[in-house]
């Protein structure tokens, strides 16, 4: 596929006003919500998982700013919004949900332009600080770590369940060092910048689409390398009861021995 200008101009536009709506969004809801109205379940999720309150006011607000704008929307809430475009936004709106109603600074809103069926760029803001990274699929500032063994890896994960705790643990014996951060897509966007060298859900099958498919682009652009622990291919699709075990590592030979570990 061969992205002509207009399409990298309509699909940033599409990503700025997303991005934008979502930053407004969510300052406003922690400057007059509590914090205990925040973390309440205002509904079920598209996805079949609960949903904050936080989550529903920064999603409402990102599918009225990018519909405005053309987009279709594929989010975990609302699920697929299709209002004909040529041009998908695959967002995660909050990612780092219990972080940001708790206070804590680790919360996201990600996002992934999908032309064609195909991931062409990406960006993720940083919602407490307003910091944003972007990349295409042939374009990135940035670089990974390029490490390339597990031994002498410093390594983001998602916690551990009573499903995966073996392979949980055979990561974190071989990782130099490893760290929990609750936000997916700000632990991929710290492999894409070189300052962590993996980020790896360990085989609990956790990772929704969302959760995953800016790095697909970021990490990739980078330098890095995203699969799934099982080898399932990471695609564009609406539906949202699939699940990955997503590998976002800083070179192809990383991804492949964190694989090897996971699979045991």
């Amino acid at each position: 596929m061969t992205l002509t200008d207009s399409d990298h101009t309509t699909a940033g536009r599409m990503l700025t006003a997303a991005s934008d709506a979502a930053l407004t969004a969510y300052r406003d809801a922690v400057a007059e919500y509590s914090r205990e109205k925040l973390k309440s379940i205002a509904m079920e999720g598209a996805d079949g998982t609960p949903t904050m309150f936080i989550d529903v006011l920064v999603e409402d607000a990102i599918i009225s700013a990018a519909t405005a704008v053309g987009a279709n929307v594929l989010s975990e809430e609302r699920g697929w919004v299709d209002v004909g475009s040529a041009i998908t936004l695959v967002v995660d709106p909050v990612d780092g949900s219990a972080n940001a109603a708790a206070g804590i600074p680790l919360a996201c809103f990600s996002a992934a332009v999908v032309i064609d069926g195909e991931f062409t760029e990406a960006s993720t803001t940083w919602l407490h600080t307003g910091e944003t990274w972007w990349a295409s699929r042939s374009r990135s500032a940035f670089r990974t770590s390029g490490c390339t063994s597990l031994s002498s890896a410093a390594v983001s994960m998602l916690r551990p369940h009573e499903r995966n705790r073996d392979a949980w643990w055979r990561v974190a014996e071989q990782a130099t060092r490893i760290r929990i951060l609750s936000c997916s897509t700000l632990e991929s966007v710290f492999v894409a910048t070189g300052s962590t060298d993996a980020f790896v859900d360990a085989g609990s099958d956790t990772h929704r689409l969302m959760d995953i498919a800016a790095a697909v682009v970021q990490v990739e652009a980078s330098g890095g390398a995203v699969i799934d622990a099982y080898d399932r291919p990471i695609v564009f699709d609406t539906d949202l009861t699939k699940r990955w075990s997503g590998i976002v590592a800083a070179t192809d030979d990383l991804a492949a021995e964190l694989r090897d570990a996971i699979q045991g």
